[in-house]
């Protein structure tokens, strides 16, 4: 029987979600090969469907595992790359707010942004059925989490949950989606400033600039 191939592949599009994913691989340090797919053509062919059924992007195969969904490739790449420092141990006293800060952006966080941008937040009355409660909670709670002296989610360590609660709040101070708080915005320059977040940047920008031209 064959193995599973050791290449990690990143399927992507430059103007989506899956710039948190190039960040990521970026920080983990390990060789990728990337792949671009168009909106609405090879997102949806067949092909791409069979890797994740939804069409979207990211998705990162790795030795026959296929992860989508971008809090768990963060998760996922972090685990599978130790060497990085991008997680706490199970038995460190820090995987449980590592865990609740990825999940909380990726659950109330997305889920009232979301919510909000499209004029659909649950009515005061009915707040309790949503997972999210209100979005002034979630944007309360989510503040409480960057607002410390030290400079990470788990203070002075770095880690995959700053990849992926970074990049909601830089893509909401960007869109307009979450206010424009001193620790949202002192907290986003500091991750953006990271040596692998200005390389997935580049990556990214250069692969929109390459499409523009030929189009």
């Amino acid at each position: 029987m064959t193995p599973p191939s050791d290449e990690i592949v990143f399927y992507t599009n430059p103007m989506s979600r899956g710039r948190i994913a190039r960040w990521m691989l970026e920080e983990v340090g390990r060789p990728y090969r990337t792949v671009v797919l168009d909106f609405g053509t090879t997102m949806k062919a067949a092909a791409y469907l069979a890797i994740n059924p939804m069409g979207k992007v990211p998705a990162v195969t790795w030795r026959g595992v296929t992860v989508t969904e971008c809090a768990a490739v963060c998760a996922w790449l972090a685990d599978a790359f130790p060497e990085a420092g991008l997680a706490p141990a199970f038995d460190d006293p820090l995987r449980g707010p590592y865990l609740r800060w990825m999940f909380f952006a990726a659950g109330p966080v997305e889920a009232a942004v979301t919510a909000k941008s499209l004029n659909l937040l649950a009515p005061a009355d009915k707040a309790g059925m949503a997972g999210y409660g209100s979005f002034e909670q979630v944007v309360d709670t989510l503040e409480s989490a960057v607002s410390g002296e030290e400079p990470w989610i788990l203070g002075e360590r770095f880690s995959a949950a700053d990849v992926y609660v970074g990049s909601q709040i830089g893509w909401g101070l960007q869109f307009g989606s979450l206010p424009d708080r001193p620790a949202f915005r002192a907290y986003a320059e500091r991750i953006f400033a990271r040596e692998a977040a200005v390389r997935a940047r580049a990556i990214d920008d250069a692969l929109i600039a390459a499409a523009n031209v030929a189009s």
